[in-house]
């Protein structure tokens, strides 16, 4: 792995698709003035409502040129991408196909995590697999994201300049086989886009990822939604960025933000050597 700054970008998004890509757009361009190479936004940074997303899903530009028109935040991604020169992982946006363009049935969409290299061009996709149908203390009470969404069925790595990704999104995180799955393909740097509910948030937000890279002995970067969205929707926040010893290297608040740190290939390494966790499981 080699050294290289990045960034998780933290939002506020609403019902707006327009003003949702105007705020990332903003925040990407920050990151990027700041030195990152590889910039993580939240889930649902497009389009966040109680109503669910099926009204903006896009369809899926297998072959990485979106139209403005039609799709216009996978055009807006790999514009960024390619105008800001950096690697780009957009959260996770609602899509009509699964990735080997077949439709998903009913009104249902796939959440899908895109990831753009410098060039603009799509590198891989990841499909949520793990899907947030739980009974919360909040205002809400109630969340059944498998009545809107279809899960996916596959892990996904891909290689970058600096080190190889592992995807997840949002509730994938309390699911350790799967990110034991990607470290034993070869993960290094693990990512998690989520809208984490205040309520589960504040109890299990950073445990949770502070356990996921030390297990793995990986990187992680995680981007959260941060606020109140509506009457029934309030998120977490406090992206974080942590290194394989489970060491917090920055940490978000609430409300948008923009948080950039180094990663340090050395101290990857050095992690790896000591605790070689991933060459010592007898299960």
């Amino acid at each position: 792995m080699k050294d290289v700054h990045v960034g998780a970008v933290q939002m506020v998004s609403g019902d707006s698709v327009a003003d949702n890509l105007d705020r990332a757009r903003a925040l990407l361009v920050t990151a990027a003035q700041r030195g990152a190479r590889l910039v993580l936004l939240p889930e649902n940074f497009a389009h966040l409502s109680d109503r669910g997303s099926y009204a903006v899903a896009e369809h899926f530009a297998d072959d990485g040129i979106p139209d403005d028109v039609r799709q216009p935040i996978q055009a807006a991604l790999r514009r960024w991408s390619k105008e800001l020169g950096i690697w780009l992982v957009a959260g996770a946006i609602p899509l009509l196909e699964r990735s080997d363009g077949t439709p998903v049935e009913g009104k249902r969409t796939r959440s899908a995590c895109l990831v753009y290299d410098d060039a603009g061009q799509l590198s891989t996709r990841y499909d949520k697999i793990h899907l947030f149908d739980v009974d919360v203390a909040d205002a809400a009470g109630r969340y059944r994201e498998s009545n809107s969404i279809e899960p996916g069925t596959h892990t996904s790595t891909v290689d970058t300049p600096w080190a190889k990704l592992g995807l997840s999104i949002c509730f994938d995180l309390r699911f350790p086989e799967l990110f034991r799955a990607l470290a034993t393909q070869g993960a290094e740097v693990l990512l998690v886009p989520a809208a984490f509910t205040h309520t589960t948030g504040q109890a299990h937000w950073k445990t949770l990822l502070q356990a996921r890279a030390i297990e793995n002995g990986c990187f992680v970067i995680a981007a959260n939604q941060g606020g109140q969205h509506s009457e029934k929707r309030r998120t977490w926040g406090h992206s974080v960025i942590i290194d394989p010893w489970g060491d917090v290297l920055i940490e978000a608040g609430e409300g948008e933000a923009v948080i950039i740190a180094k990663l340090d290939g050395d101290k990857l390494g050095t992690v790896r050597r000591n605790m070689p966790l991933l060459n010592m499981r007898r299960l």
